[in-house]
């Protein structure tokens, strides 16, 4: 995963870390107000990592007061 950006960096980073703590579902305001993005950031980038990232696998899962993203390794898939 070659291509991606200083932000998409930041979140897939950051998804690493909390996957490998045990959490499975990430609301985009949480991860924008811990990483100092906006909701509108994490989305838009989020979304180029869903088809890109190779260590983790990540699916849209629900829309209720934001988006709700669930978060597994690619070992679990």
């Amino acid at each position: 995963m070659s291509d991606t950006n200083v932000n998409q960096t930041k979140i897939l980073d950051y998804l690493k870390k909390g996957v490998t703590r045990g959490k499975q579902f990430f609301k985009s305001k949480s991860i924008a107000r811990e990483l100092g993005l906006s909701t509108n950031e994490v989305g838009t980038n989020i979304s180029m990592l869903v088809d890109n990232s190779e260590d983790i696998v990540i699916e849209k899962w629900s829309y209720s007061h934001g988006t709700t993203w669930r978060v597994y390794t690619a070992k679990e898939a």
